[in-house]
């Protein structure tokens, strides 16, 4: 039991230290507000397809693709979201702040933390890639639909059939899944990669890690995001709690594990993605509850995600 523990802490730890260390820089004026948007951008249009593109073209595709394992993440991620809509539209008395909660409880920061665990336990971020594959598209499309249709107001300009047409466009420009669908191809078609260029693409891959985690702890704002606590608390155990708890012994049964796993457990029970406090607000949500939320996950993943790898380790299941 202690070498799992400690294996659960040398996984998590490291992370949670490097986001430390980027709210305290930002805290001491190392890092501006404009820094922090340009290496977001670094981190979301170069780095992170960069390294998952390099990841995907080296391996071989055709032996580890595992269409069953991006259905199950698809499938997963579609009805953990049609429960939490249903349940909120029928359980919160304030409609105001339902399109907020559901985004919340169910948008993880698979991209960047999700290669980032995987990545720290297994040195590689391969099955990243296919779980944002099966979870990262229909968590925009999902958002878009569920903010448009749960809006507070009349604030929304254009019609519901133009923004869904317009999330289409971003998703299938969306630079992460064009860096995994390119190294889909490279890896099926056993595409060589010249040494030089492998060599300067891992140079920026390895960017990544370091920067977006630095990234996310600068970006975490604690005094100014806790509004509406009873309704974070539910978001917050639903996110980090309830999701793994359901689904992780599911994908178990359909003997999904190791970095499968692992790759879902970050897909269900990470930190709820800023960016989904950005799209609240640009599409006519306060954004208070998301904010919270978003606070609230990252303070209290450190402890669940911790837990959540212990007791995988410990029942042989990674």
């Amino acid at each position: 039991m202690a070498e799992n523990l400690i294996f659960s802490l040398n996984s998590t730890v490291p992370l949670f230290c490097v986001m430390a260390l980027g709210y305290l820089l930002r805290r001491k004026n190392f890092f501006s507000e404009a820094f922090l948007a340009n290496a977001n951008k670094l981190v979301f249009h170069i780095t992170l397809p960069v390294l998952l593109f390099l990841d995907m073209a080296q391996t071989d595709v055709r032996a580890v693709f595992d269409g069953s394992y991006v259905l199950f993440c698809a499938g997963v991620t579609a009805l953990s979201i049609a429960v939490i809509w249903l349940l909120a539209k029928r359980l919160i008395r304030d409609k105001s702040v339902v399109g907020e909660f559901v985004q919340a409880s169910y948008r993880s920061s698979a991209a960047i933390l999700g290669t980032a665990f995987i990545q720290l336990i297994y040195g590689t971020a391969g099955m990243s890639g296919l779980m944002i594959l099966g979870s990262v598209p229909l968590y925009n499309i999902f958002a878009v639909l569920i903010l448009v249709l749960e809006s507070p107001g009349e604030r929304q300009k254009g019609s519901l059939g133009a923004k869904l047409k317009d999330s289409l466009i971003r998703i299938a420009s969306n630079p992460i899944i064009l860096g995994i669908l390119a190294g889909f191809v490279f890896g099926f078609f056993r595409i060589p990669l010249p040494k030089m260029v492998s060599s300067a693409l891992d140079y920026v891959g390895k960017i990544t890690t370091p920067l977006a985690l630095l990234v996310i702890g600068a970006g975490f704002r604690g005094k100014a995001a806790l509004g509406r606590l009873r309704l974070t608390a539910v978001a917050t155990v639903i996110k980090l709690l309830i999701l793994p708890a359901v689904f992780l012994p599911l994908a178990v049964l359909c003997g999904f594990t190791d970095q499968k796993l692992v790759a879902l457990l970050v897909m269900l029970g990470s930190i709820t993605t800023p960016a989904s406090f950005v799209m609240a607000k640009q599409m006519g949500h306060e954004g208070t509850l998301t904010a919270s939320v978003c606070v609230a996950t990252t303070m209290f993943s450190a402890v669940t995600l911790t837990f959540w790898l212990f007791l995988c380790s410990s029942l042989g299941w990674i």
